[in-house]
């Protein structure tokens, strides 16, 4: 009688264990993480948008940067990641969504860093043509961002120049959210806006046309191009973007809800 008692207890057993684990899993879960101490003061070196912030904020962005980091991989190819390089692709993934506080990046799973500059064909040694610094996948690439680890460090060395090429392609996706990279990113404009800045875009195009720019000349490839041009800019360095171009300066603190 006792035999069969134990062999009737076993299975409640294994249900209470079951249980109580999965409870504790799930509390766990719901437990916010903290960044390390390394991981801040990494943020707070290199990161000038970061060190500007109030002491909550600063919490908020820490947070945000732990679950981008949990929900796409990013991977090294050819080269050792260290933690540096993963805080400073989730800083630049969190830049421009800051002031969306429930923004992900729907059209990302994958980062590949690259020791350095690449070409069309993803390859980074040996060519004469390797001029890309970061690409946001198209196509069987779709879903993909590669960067290059040299660029991705320059563009926090130099927080003055108007130039981070990561702040770029995230800019980048936040255009194709709507499913094209056109310099209009239609679900953060009102529609009665999104004319006056497309033609806001053509005017500075000419500008950098003209010579009348101070803005990078890349930006005249396209609008898709001149807004990931111009968001770097108005983020690095906001005070000289907005002496320089005030209506631009307007139009992106509307776009990105930025005081």
């Amino acid at each position: 009688m006792e035999k069969i008692f134990i062999i009737l207890l076993i299975p409640v057993v294994i249900y209470v264990v079951y249980y109580l684990l999965n409870r504790t899993a799930k509390n766990n879960a719901a437990i916010k993480r903290v960044l390390s101490d390394e991981g801040k003061n990494i943020l707070e070196q290199e990161v000038a948008y970061y060190r500007h912030l109030s002491v909550a904020d600063k919490q908020e962005f820490e947070t945000r940067c732990l679950a981008f980091l949990d929900t796409v991989k990013i991977e090294g190819v050819g080269v050792t990641l260290e933690l540096k390089d993963y805080m400073l692709i989730a800083a630049s993934a969190i830049i421009p969504i800051f002031a969306f506080k429930k923004w992900t990046y729907p059209n990302l799973t994958n980062i590949m860093v690259y020791p350095s500059h690449f070409n069309a064909d993803y390859q980074f040694e040996g060519h004469a043509d390797r001029n890309i610094m970061g690409m946001v996948g198209e196509g069987a690439m779709n879903g993909q961002m590669i960067l290059s680890k040299s660029a991705l460090e320059y563009g926090f060395e130099n927080p003055n120049d108007g130039q981070n090429t990561a702040i770029h392609e995230f800019v980048h996706l936040i255009d194709k959210t709507d499913g094209t990279v056109d310099g209009v990113p239609t679900y953060l404009l009102d529609k009665a806006a999104i004319i006056p800045f497309m033609n806001l875009i053509r005017e500075e195009i000419n500008k950098i046309k003209e010579d009348r720019s101070d803005i990078d000349t890349y930006g005249m490839t396209n609008p898709g191009e001149f807004f990931a041009v111009a968001s770097e800019y108005f983020f690095e360095n906001p005070a000289k973007f907005q002496k320089n171009h005030p209506e631009l300066y307007t139009a992106l603190s509307r776009i990105f809800e930025q005081s």
